[in-house]
């Protein structure tokens, strides 16, 4: 006879325990065990939340080298069949061999469920035949548990789901994810209700009354508008004369845009929106062109402003030297139309979607044994219950946004139709974006700063991890299951349109380790740098109103305090948009910060001394972000990866 020690781990999470009887079957290259029952002095004990128990399993010949486990569970008599959630089942073979099998799976079932041993195989490696049989099953069971979904043609698909407990059970909030989401919620709604504010209809008769909109939630930047927007705006060319943007006649215009000092902010993706209606009223959104000029103290300042695309004797331009509120009424219309382009295109679309795109193409395509899944899936959490929840609260019929922001309704999903027309691969490559918007040299820019940084971080790290798997270009082309991966990527998340760059198969390692630091880059970084910030920013409502209830000023001299508070959102609206924002800006307790990994599925040394060699990389750069921070009168803290999530999980 000979002894296997069998020691099994059980999630520290809330519900992870099973009383049930656990049965357990090692498979390896010279055979398979007889499923036995695993039992403990400990008793039921064994396989409660957080518990570490160890078996002694004797078979009378040796295994070979182990390639499964099979667990399953069966309910004591008169007891219910329970759910557990194993962490993982760690094996010592008798020549002292330790072999990994990563689980992180609920099984609330009796059917035998099997798990691979940790080393990372591709399909064209795995040559064990029940290994392989358990791989193509395991595909096809998440086939049917990860279906794709059309939510509104002409946007990226999504998962198949009638509520979250219709997801499957491992992609779900955990129990403290969902009750600090939901008292979140509550608490912040109850409190505008106290107040009177959630039915009021009214507008808004004094600029100093929207302070009392969650005064005791006011963050250290609540209220300040510079250049570390939540949006990191595109800039591009805008035809004006000298003598309307430098009318002391201190700067050439052509001089200034040959110097690089020119910018310009164009909104065009809102132009002809059909807009919602609000308590009855019809409401604007305008598609501005923002002019925009660095100055000789490094500071970028707005010069001109034009409301709509086309120039017209009704849409004149809009300069500093005018009037207070003429001003000031050119600049509330742009940041309303900033807050859609915002939320719609570069937070909505860019992050939120595409994240649910990789994330439900990895779980259909790519099997728990692959280093790609074991390398992504913990930028995969809570992606999916967070972005139905928001299908179904936010954008929705009778959703927050749908009900309360100009944008609304049909306007949305023109907006996020065109948005998604406009994405070139290039714009989701932060080194690329940023030398296409040319704004490199762009003074103040932490944006820029840090998602560089983090980029080269994320990369660096994705280098190591894939050529240890990928040695030539060739094992790359015959990776089916990668080339399922990116082909369903291609077709459900950019429907097969011809968007610039965006690649249907993966040719190369290069190409492969560019793909997968832009799928992890959208998902932890770019989500928190366009999500982050926006209570900070949005608090105060005329800076990034959420609707505007009167047209724009057609001449000049005519804004005065009245008009721009008709103008600007009822009460209602206003404190159901902050809502939105305060609750879409809180941590949960349970947040992972990038590149903390708490689930242990990579088995070799070399790809775990990476992942430990990148916390320490991200550690040196938040210390390096705070440093900075230090002298910044308002602090850039949203990509210092200390505040990153892995995963788009708000």
């Amino acid at each position: 006879m000979v002894d296997y020690e069998v020691t099994v781990y059980t999630a520290n999470r809330t519900a992870a325990t099973t009383f049930n009887n656990v049965f357990l079957k090692l498979v390896g290259t010279n055979g398979e065990s007889e499923r036995k029952r695993l039992l403990s002095l400990r008793g039921p004990s064994a396989f409660v939340r957080g518990a570490v128990a160890s078996f002694t399993v004797s078979y009378p010949t040796s295994l070979g080298k182990l390639v499964l486990v099979e667990l399953d569970k069966k309910p004591l008599f008169l007891f219910p069949e329970d759910s557990w959630f194993p962490a993982k089942v760690e094996v010592k073979s008798p020549d002292g061999e330790i072999y990994n099998f990563p689980v992180y799976r609920w099984i609330s079932d009796s059917k035998v469920h099997r798990f691979r041993e940790g080393t990372a195989l591709k399909g064209f490696e795995d040559s064990h035949q029940l290994g392989r049989y358990s791989r193509e099953q395991e595909l096809k069971q998440r086939q049917k548990d990860y279906c794709w979904d059309v939510y509104v043609e002409g946007i990226p698909h999504c998962i198949k789901a009638d509520g979250p407990l219709s997801l499957p059970a491992e992609v779900r909030f955990s129990f403290t994810k969902q009750t600090e989401f939901l008292f979140t919620k509550i608490t912040g709604l109850a409190e505008l209700k106290l107040k009177g504010l959630v039915d009021n209809k009214t507008n808004w008769t004094n600029i100093d009354d929207i302070d009392r909109v969650f005064w005791f939630k006011q963050t250290d930047i609540s209220g300040t508008d510079n250049l570390h927007k939540v949006n990191p705006t595109k800039l591009d060319n805008l035809p004006v004369t000298d003598k309307m943007v430098f009318p002391d006649g201190c700067c050439s215009l052509a001089e200034e845009i040959k110097k690089g000092n020119i910018f310009l902010c164009d909104y065009k993706q809102m132009d002809g929106v059909k807009t919602n209606t609000i308590n009855d009223e019809k409401q604007y959104l305008m598609a501005p062109l923002v002019l925009l000029h660095k100055t000789p103290d490094d500071k970028l300042m707005p010069i001109a402003i034009q409301l709509k695309q086309k120039p017209a004797e009704d849409n004149p331009i809009f300069l500093p030297s005018d009037s207070e509120y003429d001003w000031l009424m050119a600049k509330i219309f742009v940041r309303s139309a900033d807050f859609s382009e915002h939320q719609l295109n570069v937070h909505l679309l860019r992050t939120h979607l595409l994240a649910e795109v990789f994330a439900v193409s990895l779980l259909r395509n790519v099997p728990m044994v692959h280093p790609l899944h074991k390398l992504l899936i913990p930028h995969t959490r809570y992606t999916l219950q967070i972005n139905f929840l928001a299908r179904n609260r936010l954008i929705s019929e009778e959703g927050v946004f749908t009900k309360f922001s100009a944008s609304g309704g049909e306007g949305m999903i023109t907006i996020l139709r065109r948005s998604l027309s406009s994405v070139t691969y290039s714009s989701l490559c932060v080194p690329e974006d940023i030398a296409e918007r040319g704004v490199k040299d762009v003074p103040n820019f932490y944006y820029r700063d840090d998602a560089l940084r983090l980029w080269d971080t994320i990369n660096r790290f994705v280098r190591g991890i894939l050529t240890y798997y990928y040695k030539t270009d060739a094992e790359v082309q015959q990776d089916s299951e990668l080339q399922k991966w990116i082909l369903d990527i291609f077709e459900h998340g950019f429907l097969s349109q011809p968007c610039p760059g965006i690649p249907q198969k993966l040719t190369t390692v290069d190409e492969l380790i560019k793909f997968v630091t832009m799928v992890i880059f959208t998902g932890s970084a770019q989500h928190a740098a366009v999500n982050g910030g926006q209570f900070d920013f949005g608090s105060w409502m005329p800076n990034t109103p959420i609707s505007l209830q009167l047209p724009p000023p057609t001449k000049k001299g005519e804004a005065t305090e009245e008009t721009m508070l008709k103008t600007l959102p009822d009460v209602n609206t206003t404190v159901q948009g902050m809502a939105i924002m305060w609750l879409l800006s809180q941590q949960s307790s349970d947040f992972a910060p990038l590149g903390q990994y708490s689930e242990d599925h990579f088995s070799e040394e070399t790809p775990r001394q990476m992942m430990a060699n990148f916390k320490k990389e991200l550690a040196a750069l938040s210390a390096a972000i705070k440093e900075r921070n230090k002298t910044l009168e308002v602090p850039y803290t949203y990509l210092d990866p200390e505040e990153v999530e892995n995963s788009v999980a708000i």
